[in-house]
């Protein structure tokens, strides 16, 4: 039976506003347990940020968290699935783009994501990325 990236993608995940300081996202993260957020700016999706983004693209740039928006630290060459797609295109996407997170747009509008950790936790429950996407975080 084919899958769908609905079948397996994280639905309504967090979102942002691109003027959202560097440091609320970061708070956010924490406080979510999360390792992206999409940026959208008026119901359409504008980039996609991580934790690895906050710190490379902002926090080693030497600005204020709490004045640095989120615009200049997400990625936002973005590549995006539909709901509906095969999930083995979301697979090949991730292969090509060397991403391990790909937003799931409907029509522009944001409406989930789908990770590495989900596609690992679905077709490889009992490897070693299977089990660690399956653990509770290490807080």
């Amino acid at each position: 039976m084919t899958q769908h990236v609905r079948d397996i993608m994280t639905a309504a995940p967090a979102a942002v506003a691109p003027q959202t300081s560097v440091a609320s996202v970061a708070r956010l993260m924490r406080d979510e347990d999360l390792g992206a957020v999409l940026v959208v700016d008026d119901d359409r999706l504008r980039g996609l940020v991580t934790d690895r983004d906050l710190v490379v693209r902002s926090v080693c740039e030497g600005g204020d968290p709490e004045q640095t928006t989120v615009a200049g630290a997400c990625s936002d060459d973005l590549v995006t699935v539909g709901p509906d797609e095969d999930l083995d295109i979301a697979v090949g996407l991730m292969r090509e783009h060397a991403v391990r997170r790909i937003p799931v747009v409907d029509d522009g509008r944001p409406v989930g994501i789908v990770s590495l950790g989900d596609l690992a936790m679905e077709r490889d429950p009992e490897s070693a990325l299977g089990d660690i996407s399956a653990a509770r975080p290490n807080t």
